[in-house]
């Protein structure tokens, strides 16, 4: 699993909520609250860069910054509420622990998680979606990943733990949100937070591998160096014993040749 570091955070004493505002999720606060505003005087901004399917595909590739856009855009005061503030309850610990270069590429991969697979499911439908709600899944699929002892207290008196308090949430957001709420872009969302948590050891197990075969391969490389030089040395120095013995001037014209290879070797392999 994932190593976490919390010596920025501190964890100690009675809060409601996770604390201050962690630097990435501070710029999707003010970034998501912007564009909001600037949706009650641009209504059409939800058709240019909200993600519509049909006229992704249709228009292909011109409108390839909507799976990116669509998650800054929102239909309501609820809608941005609730999904802000999800963000800053679930996200700040982890974006503490992982760093906030990290949590933010992950935050977003996950909205595109969402955006891809509704595009995958919904290729033909012709009507905006918008929201955070992808990337929100994803956080809370990490979360719950992360602290599944951790106590959520529901309406603020019913302690429930997070490893039953959100797989209950989720469900209850698919069975009864409405016809009008992206599922997919959820589901996609917290397909990739599992993915991206789960599937860490075994990046790890490969990557240990990788290293291994490639050290195994150097090793490999620096033994035939050892044994090609001890192989030349071993050679010169039955050339130079005949040459004690014999004299310089009657030795093979092929030892004469090898002497010199030898030495051009050496200087190579000193200036190398």
């Amino acid at each position: 699993m994932r190593s976490y570091n919390f010596k920025k955070y501190n964890m100690g004493g009675l809060r409601i909520g996770p604390g201050g505002i962690s630097p990435f999720i501070k710029a999707m606060l003010i970034a998501n609250a912007a564009v909001f505003i600037l949706q009650q005087f641009f209504p059409r901004m939800d058709y240019v860069f909200g993600l519509i399917p049909a006229r992704f595909f249709a228009d292909f590739p011109n409108l390839l910054y909507q799976p990116f856009t669509y998650m800054f855009l929102h239909g309501g005061i609820g809608h941005i509420f609730f999904n802000m503030f999800a963000l800053w309850m679930f996200g700040t610990e982890i974006e503490y622990a992982w760093g906030t270069k990290t949590f933010g590429r992950f935050y977003l991969i996950s909205g595109l998680a969402g955006a891809i697979l509704t595009l995958i499911v919904y290729p033909s439908q012709p009507i905006p979606m918008i929201g955070a709600s992808g990337a929100i899944y994803g956080v809370l699929v990490a979360y719950w990943i992360m602290f599944p002892n951790r106590l959520l207290y529901f309406m603020f008196l019913l302690p429930i733990k997070v490893k039953w308090a959100i797989p209950g949430f989720m469900l209850l957001g698919f069975l009864f949100a409405g016809a009008n709420v992206a599922h997919m872009a959820h589901l996609g969302g917290a397909i990739w937070g599992l993915v991206y948590l789960k599937s860490d050891w075994r990046l790890n197990w490969f990557n240990r591998k990788l290293k291994n075969l490639r050290y195994k391969r150097q090793e490999a490389k620096l033994n035939k160096k050892v044994h090609e030089t001890e192989e030349i040395m071993s050679r010169v120095d039955s050339i130079l014993d005949k040459i004690n013995e014999v004299g310089l001037e009657n030795i093979s014209k092929a030892d004469r040749k090898f002497l010199e290879e030898a030495s051009q070797w050496s200087r190579e392999k000193d200036k190398g």
